[in-house]
């Protein structure tokens, strides 16, 4: 929510300065985001008249004009055709910046002719998108001062952040409403805003003919006809608060809908009279209707969803948008302006199926003031006979809003008890009168009708609390018991935070991505379950089937910065069809040793290194690493022949890792091999816990070690074969590694040490004989021989 400084002052009277009502707004719950003086950028430049202007000798179209800003005449060459002699307008001197074409001015020859400057435009000052010529002021603007101090542009810009509880400050005058109750001024009857009654006007011309045929998303639908408008520009006052804020200037019409919006909360629609069929009714929309909205998109609706509509066609997608076809233009004479009351649910369920979202929608789908219907029309209809001309008709009033009001019981004492802040009685009277609450000599307190959030007493405990400032809430330790804490972790937060210490002592930098992923994403990883009806964005709709895709994103982010090589891991949930398991990914991207005089060439990562990293975070998590299989198939992400997985038995998959298929690289934009590596942490088994370490007894007498090479099928795994071994003689062999694999001549050779580790004597020849034989007899199961 944003607004200006001198626009929030039109609802409060204060002598506040800026930065005690940004202190204010924050310590009342409404959190200052920004605040930003437009004046800021425009300062340099000044008011200057034209002196004279004469034809550019090199250049038909050009001029060659001298220029006052108060500080003697200076040669400027200009291209506006409105550029004349005695003319007052904008002029920025030699070392100024214009923000519209993104510019600094120096003294430079144009077309031969030196130019000291420059005589600017409304769009170059990103003041509005007329380009058709110089800026032109009255001819009593004070020649030598600062524009934007003339111009009144020197008002600060403060954006809200406004939370969905708080429906009241979605208009400025409810922020001025907080801040009067706070102490930091009075709040101005609505009148005296207004300069005039706010009291519904009853005119003599024909009444619209309006209703609501569907009560339950539209229960009250208000509307006044204005005869003989002029629909011109907005006036000046209104059309510098909405550009102020970021809003785009349409006309008066227009402009007046959106200024009462933003100014009271209240959302407006207003049709052109003449492209209506008959009378506008609000009803549920049929299947398969379509509209053109306002926007240009066109929306097919669904049955349920509340629209306004004549005996033709759909007009406005009710409380959303309006619709292309009735909107008023340059030509409009006649109009109908729409006070409707919307529920805020239909609203919000209408609002996500479309996936459209608008400034009326973010009202209404919060609640606006079901009771303000007469008086935001009033104000309106007021503002289109003052500044668009014309004669009112008669209002018509369809349905009733839902303006019963709520009571709640309080007692005082809650504020103590509950908010922890004793606040006297009376002071606590003040607070919530402040705010537009009723309350009664018995503490029976009537909710005003904009604060459809206020359910019980402990909503009245905050409001009372935040106005008095939570600041002011005394620190309260809690009571602790004696002795030592038990421990609160469960074995799952045990296991995340000792594999995070693990992956980060490795040398892996940790990353934070979203839950969410586009669906092409999902789609490159497998698959996505579960699809978000209301996503942030197209980009973030589909829940991660995989802990790569943020991070790969993050790698290519990387890259593109100029990162030599990412090594990234991240520990959280993936969310399958039937189970949400926690996952610990990783990813190693570029190059894995830079070039260097001795090093030469820089190296990449490769599958092994994504193999070593899982081994090794296993191992720290627990896993029985040394009972693990290699196998294959790790998915259609994966490179073939360059990946595998990690499993504990045929079936329990502990890891999946290996290099990436180019296919899933090219869907996240990256370039060259990536490594990466997902480790399944739930599919680890239970470990017994003790606080004692494993009684670690160094043997007695040395290892001894044994080298084998085997010639061995093509297809075989080297890990088939280490098992193999190791099992042949458990007793004995305590270890085997491959040191060596080549292939010649077709025929494919492995090379591996066998350590043997002698209990209470020393190994004899005979026994090293048996412990030879039954590894040559395991390997010969596998089809390996033993080379000679």
């Amino acid at each position: 929510m944003k607004f200006t400084l001198s626009w929030l002052k039109e609802h409060l009277d204060t002598d506040a300065s800026l930065e005690a009502i940004a202190e204010m707004l924050t310590r009342n719950g409404l959190e200052v985001e920004g605040i930003h003086d437009p004046g800021a950028a425009l300062a340099p430049f000044k008011v200057a008249r034209v002196l004279s202007a004469e034809r550019h000798p090199q250049a038909d179209k050009l001029q060659v004009l001298q220029v006052d800003a108060g500080s003697g005449p200076l040669q400027v060459v200009c291209g506006a055709p409105n550029a004349r002699a005695g003319l007052i307008g904008v002029f920025g001197e030699p070392g100024t910046h214009v923000p519209g074409p993104d510019i600094t001015l120096k003294v430079a020859a144009i077309r031969g002719v030196e130019s000291h400057g420059m005589m600017c435009s409304a769009r170059e000052l990103q003041l509005g998108e007329d380009h058709n010529g110089i800026i032109e002021l009255p001819d009593d603007a004070p020649v030598g001062t600062s524009y934007a101090d003339y111009a009144g542009l020197t008002d600060p810009v403060i954006e809200v952040a406004v939370t969905p509880n708080r429906q009241d400050c979605m208009g400025v005058r409810g922020i001025a409403r907080d801040l009067a109750a706070a102490g930091l001024g009075t709040l101005r009857p609505l009148d005296e805003v207004y300069r005039g009654s706010t009291a519904p006007i009853d005119g003599d011309g024909p009444a619209p003919d309006v209703r609501t045929d569907d009560p339950e998303g539209c229960p009250a639908f208000y509307a006044q006809g204005v005869f003989g408008v002029r629909n011109g520009d907005a006036p000046g006052w209104m059309r510098r608060y909405l550009t102020a804020i970021g809003q785009k200037p349409i006309s008066a019409l227009v402009d007046i809908t959106n200024f009462v919006m933003l100014d009271l909360g209240r959302p407006l629609h207003v049709y052109d009279r003449a492209r209506l069929s008959g009378g506008l009714v609000a009803r549920k929309a049929r299947a398969g209707e379509q509209v053109v909205a306002l926007n240009g998109r066109t929306y097919t609706l669904g049955e349920g969803m509340t629209v306004i509509a004549d005996d033709a066609a759909v007009h406005d997608i009710g409380g959303i948008m309006g619709g292309e076809h009735s909107g008023v233009s340059a030509d409009t004479t006649d109009v109908v302006i729409e006070c409707a009351y919307f529920t805020p649910e239909h609203i919000a369920r209408t609002g996500q199926a479309l996936q459209l979202t608008s400034d009326a929608r973010a009202r209404f789908e919060r609640g606006v003031d079901p009771a303000f219907l007469d008086t935001g029309l009033a104000i309106a209809t007021r503002l289109v006979l003052e500044h668009c001309g014309g004669t009112s008709s008669a209002v018509t009033r369809s349905g009733a809003p839902p303006t019963e009001p709520k009571v709640v019981g309080y007692d005082p004492n809650l504020a103590g008890t509950l908010g922890g802040l004793a606040v006297a009685p009376e002071r606590q009277r003040a607070i919530l009168e402040g705010l537009g609450f009723a309350v009664g000599a018995d503490w029976r307190v009537t909710v005003p009708t904009w604060r459809r959030d206020i359910d019980g007493p402990a909503d009245l405990v905050e409001e009372v609390i935040r106005i008095e400032g939570i600041d002011r809430v005394p620190p309260v330790p809690l009571a602790r018991i004696p002795g030592v804490a038990k421990a609160t972790a469960t074995p799952a937060q045990k296991l995340e935070r000792r594999v995070r210490r693990a992956a980060a002592a490795r040398g892996l930098d940790e990353a934070v991505t979203w839950s969410f992923v586009a669906r092409t994403d999902a789609d490159a990883l497998g698959g996505g379950a579960w699809t978000v009806a209301n996503p942030i964005s197209e980009e973030l709709k589909v829940m991660r089937p995989s802990l790569l895709s943020g991070l790969l994103h993050a790698a290519a982010r990387n890259a593109k910065r100029g990162a030599g090589a990412s090594r990234l891991f991240e520990i959280g949930r993936r969310y399958l069809a039937d189970a949400e398991p926690l996952t610990l990914g990783l990813v190693l991207a570029g190059d894995k040793r830079p070039r260097g005089w001795r090093e030469g060439k820089a190296s990449t990562f490769d599958a092994f290194d994504a193999k070593g990293e899982a081994l090794a975070l296993l191992r720290e998590a627990g896993a029985p690493v040394d009972n693990l299989q290699v196998m294959g198939d790790a998915g259609e992400a994966w490179h073939p022949g360059q990946s595998g997985t990690l499993r504990l038995g045929p079936k329990a998959v502990l890891a999946r890792f290996g290099m990436l298929h180019p296919a899933t690289l090219k869907a996240f934009d990256l370039d060259g091999a990536v490594a990466a590596a997902e480790l399944y942490l739930d599919a680890i088994p239970a470990r017994r816990t003790s606080f004692a370490r494993p009684v670690h007894a160094p043997p007695a007498l040395q290892a001894v070690r044994r080298d084998f090479a085997f010639t061995v099928p093509a297809g075989l795994a080297a890990d088939a074969l280490v098992r193999a071994v190791r099992g042949a003689d458990k007793a004995a062999i305590v270890a085997a590694r491959v040191f060596d694999v080549f292939a010649r001549d077709g025929e494919r050779s492995m090379a591996l040490e066998v350590t043997l580790q002698p209990g209470d004597k020393a190994f004899v020849e005979a026994e090293l004989k048996g412990v030879t034989e039954k590894v040559v007899a395991a390997a010969a199961k596998l089809g390996a021989a033993l080379r000679g």
